[in-house]
């Protein structure tokens, strides 16, 4: 089978070719163009779609989960704010995801910490080696706890606070992520619950401290730039985007935790 790494491929055709099994990593496809293909079965991660254009697609029994920003138009029909409205209807505490000042944040980040309490009795009544388990190639519970930290260590520590090293060894970066001197990746790592438990309740104590004394002018303000190596890259950031950041990983990776659970 062939490999192809670390290679400039810009502009190649691939004509009458199988890829069937084939695995495409770390790539760049931006203006790519894709004719009479067949992907069945083919299963993205981490993967963006900024202005991706498609037109006699077809599709069945797809599944999407991601993030839609602006809009997301299908056979002429804008489905983003059609999204929103029933995500809201099926749980009304997703109408707590987007604050606009330092209360709706403190509000939003009590109702996760409640929701994540009760998802985390859930998990104790598991046998312990089940919280290891993955549930269709994704995260498992105790991975999932682990990358929360990671998530706030990020955008809390660093980005708004200055950490420019705030992670411990067991924090979990997403996947995809590139390796950086001085960022763990330990995916195959297995403490027990207690374990993960204890740093990411002590990374969630450090955002329900921040958002306690939160005011107007600090949610209005830009980060400054963390320059040492690491994740986010150093630039600066409205301090409210950083805040939304952790929110949607919060509630995005209990949902997925929920529904993995009861897989389990």
């Amino acid at each position: 089978m062939a490999e192809f790494r670390d290679q400039d491929l810009s502009g190649s055709t691939f004509q009458h070719v199988r890829l069937k099994g084939s695995t495409i990593e770390d790539a760049d496809l931006s203006e790519m163009t894709v004719r009479n293909a067949w992907m069945a079965d083919a299963d993205f991660r981490g993967v963006m779609f900024p202005d991706v254009r498609m037109r006699g697609v077809g599709f069945r029994d797809a599944e999407i989960d991601g993030e839609i920003e602006g809009r997301f138009v299908v056979n002429g029909v804008d489905l983003a704010p059609l999204i929103e409205a029933e995500r809201a209807r099926q749980d009304p505490d997703y109408a707590l995801l987007h604050p606009t000042d330092p209360d709706g944040f403190r509000a939003a980040w009590a109702m996760l910490e409640r929701r994540w309490a009760a998802l985390v009795e859930r998990a104790r009544a598991l046998p312990p080696e089940r919280l290891h388990e993955s549930v269709g190639g994704e995260w498992s519970f105790i991975q999932t706890l682990r990358h929360l930290a990671f998530a706030t260590e990020c955008w809390l520590l660093r980005a708004i606070q200055g950490d420019p090293r705030p992670w411990q060894p067991l924090s979990l970066p997403w996947d995809e992520a590139p390796p950086t001197e001085g960022v763990p990746h330990d995916r195959e790592a297995r403490p027990d619950l207690d374990t993960a438990l204890a740093l990411r309740l002590d990374r969630a104590a450090k955002v329900r401290a921040y958002l306690e004394t939160l005011t107007d002018d600090e949610l209005g303000a830009m980060t400054t730039p963390v320059t040492e190596p690491g994740w986010p890259e150093p630039e600066s950031f409205p301090v409210r985007e950083c805040l939304l950041t952790i929110l949607r990983e919060e509630w995005e990776h209990r949902r997925y935790a929920e529904r993995d659970l009861a897989g389990l």
